[in-house]
């Protein structure tokens, strides 16, 4: 997940927005967006009616009106969208949420935004590295981490990893550094 750009009013600091998303491209005449949700399910980002919208590092908080799904995407009306050119406009937009509208994760689960940076080492205590993004496989998620000497490519998933602690910053997993 890709670092916040940061917001323009101190009310609402970097730390404070997580990316859920970004628009893909304006859809039909009457201002409606096609947007590609970073979110498990597709429909998981109209849970928050205020969405926080950022181009070129501005922010700009926003209402959606009316939303569907639409194959992989979502078809969204926005408030203040109300042609294809102010559609068009917002084309690359980062859509962000307040971090605290975002539920609870559940026990053993981890907001992938929380896991970057942390520091990854095996259980002889030889680090490997640091998270620098996740990736979505199908059968399971991947760790990027990115060391001294090189980048891995570790599975998020039992019994690789040990141990996240991410209060420590660290990540224990059962990886050996010639992999």
């Amino acid at each position: 997940m890709a670092q916040s750009p940061s917001p323009p009013d101190s009310s609402a600091g970097a730390d404070d927005l997580i990316i859920m998303g970004r628009v893909a491209a304006p859809y039909a005449v009457r201002g409606w967006v096609k947007v590609q949700p970073f979110t498990e399910y597709l429909d998981s980002l109209l849970d928050y009616p205020v969405w926080h919208l950022a181009r070129r590092g501005q922010w700009q908080a926003k209402s959606w009106l009316d939303a569907k799904v639409h194959g992989q995407t979502l078809l969204v009306q926005l408030e203040g969208v109300d042609d294809r050119d102010a559609a068009a406009a917002l084309t690359g937009s980062e859509i962000a949420v307040r971090r605290s509208e975002l539920p609870p994760a559940d026990e053993g689960e981890y907001y992938w935004d929380d896991l970057i940076g942390l520091e990854v080492v095996n259980p002889a205590g030889e680090k490997l590295g640091k998270i620098r993004g996740l990736l979505e496989t199908g059968a399971h998620d991947v760790m990027q981490v990115t060391g001294d000497d090189r980048e891995r490519l570790i599975p998020f998933t039992e019994p690789i990893v040990l141990e996240v602690d991410v209060a420590r910053g660290l990540v224990v997993v059962d990886w050996e550094p010639d992999y």
